[in-house]
């Protein structure tokens, strides 16, 4: 019966490959599980006393409250049309490179990610937008389809990131944990604007990479990403007016989000609701804050936010019965035998984070992962922010990885009957190897992730 814990993982991977919701599957496992171990003697049910106190923690949690904000501001932003006007900018100001498009494309999304922070959203825009265009105008099906998925993942590791809000509650509270668990008892404290300042630079890197590898692409075979002739019946070069009006709105929102937080000026859950207000301002000044796009967007809003707390109320009852079986024990002895050390056993725990990846959610994944793994790791005296970055592009990563990537259905299920799911799979996989290859630098030069924080905090 000491592996109680692991059959009751077990379990609730069956069951989510089965198809049964998320919420209720860690819920109800854990649930039946306690009848089993009280029946043989192997749960103590005040484990389950804790589980009241733990609920009013996640309601009255201000970290948290950022969610529902971030999310309004993401549709919001989706239903006022701003990606469809940068897209049709940016493809009038590069569209005479060879690749311009695709430079084009991986600069708006970068761009929506730091503005939305959804990754759904963001590929499926694209998707609907960008890759009939790409098509048109003579791309290569597995070029473009990767350029999109890869782009729209970037919502996974540049801020405001739904990813980064909830890793930095679950590690902040991890952090501490191994802090007392190694007689802390005055622990210091990791916070989301930690992670936040901390995914600058590895979210610019990703960026960079991937502009250059569309560059290489487009220089080494002209004929898959071509040049768009000047049309001047159709299109014209965009104005430096064009470029500020399509540009400015978003960055202005980015700026007042992401710069409140670095400046000090705001907390997470209050630059949130300064990007609510401030999506709610950009979507009136193009006309689209009417009834219906404000109700279609409560309703999403709404619908996400249940989504995510049920998960996490169903991941803290999992979590709890889990820990009454003793598996953060077994966890523990498991990753501190490992040969290697700490290396060891952060290449092990991301290496299970990615296979999750295929089949489970981020949401799930940070709830339910990384609260058992956290404070085990967190005591080889890791850093929580490099820590916190690594598993958000990991996560990134298998959301990219076929033949279960979410961003890979997100696009197939909006892409023309002409892309096949090979030229989907065919294309992502050069940005897997550089998803990989960044993770790898931010692994042997741990100050990508960890100077900035140190330099503004």
């Amino acid at each position: 019966m000491e592996w109680m814990a692991f059959y009751m993982f077990a379990a609730v991977f069956v069951l989510l490959l089965a198809g049964y919701p998320v919420a209720f599957t860690l819920a109800g496992t854990a649930l039946l599980f306690t009848v089993v171990g009280e029946a043989t003697g192997t749960f103590d049910p005040a484990f389950l006393e804790a589980l009241p106190n733990r609920l009013y923690g996640i309601i009255t949690n201000q970290i948290l409250i950022a969610v529902p904000l971030f999310v309004f501001m993401g549709v919001m932003l989706e239903r006022s049309k701003i990606a469809e006007n940068l897209l049709e900018t940016m493809a009038g100001l590069f569209g005479p490179l060879r690749g311009g498009i695709g430079i084009s494309v991986t600069l708006v999304g970068m761009l929506l990610a730091a503005s939305t922070g959804i990754v759904g959203a963001t590929v499926v825009t694209m998707g609907l937008l960008s890759l009939p265009t790409m098509l048109k105008r003579g791309y290569d099906p597995q070029i473009s389809t990767g350029i999109i998925c890869a782009s729209g993942t970037l919502g996974q590791i540049i801020p405001p990131s739904i990813v980064l809000v909830l890793l930095g509650d679950v590690i902040s509270s991890a952090y501490q944990q191994a802090q007392l668990d190694m007689g802390i008892f005055s622990p210091e404290t990791v916070s989301v604007g930690d992670l936040f300042v901390g995914a600058v630079i590895p979210g610019l890197l990703l960026v960079s990479l991937y502009i250059l590898y569309v560059a290489v692409v487009a220089f080494t075979r002209p004929e898959a990403m071509p040049a768009i002739p000047q049309d001047p019946g159709h299109s014209k070069h965009p104005t430096a007016g064009d470029i500020l009006r399509s540009l400015l709105p978003p960055l202005l929102l980015i700026i007042a989000v992401l710069g409140s937080i670095i400046a000090g000026l705001a907390t997470p859950t209050e630059a949130a609701a300064i990007g609510a207000v401030g999506a709610m301002l950009l979507a009136a000044a193009r006309k689209q804050l009417k009834r219906d796009n404000l109700t279609a967007v409560v309703r999403s809003t709404t619908s996400v936010t249940s989504m995510v707390f049920m998960i996490l109320i169903g991941a803290s009852l999992f979590s709890l019965v889990f820990r009454g079986f003793g598996g953060d024990e077994q966890v523990q002895e498991l990753l501190s035998d490992l040969p290697g050390g700490a290396y060891s056993a952060v290449f092990a725990v991301m290496l299970v984070m990615f296979l999750l990846g295929f089949v489970l959610d981020f949401i799930e994944i940070t709830f339910v992962v990384v609260p058992i793994v956290g404070p085990v790791l967190l005591a080889m005296d890791i850093d929580p922010v490099w820590l916190g970055i690594m598993i958000a592009i990991n996560l990134q990563t298998s959301f990219l990885t076929p033949p279960f990537g979410f961003a890979l259905f997100y696009l197939r299920g909006v892409a023309p009957p002409s892309i096949k799911t090979m030229h989907i799979y065919k294309g992502v996989i050069p940005f897997i190897i550089i998803q990989l290859a960044a993770m790898a630098m931010i692994a042997y030069w741990p100050q990508l992730a960890t100077w900035l924080p140190t330099q503004i905090f």
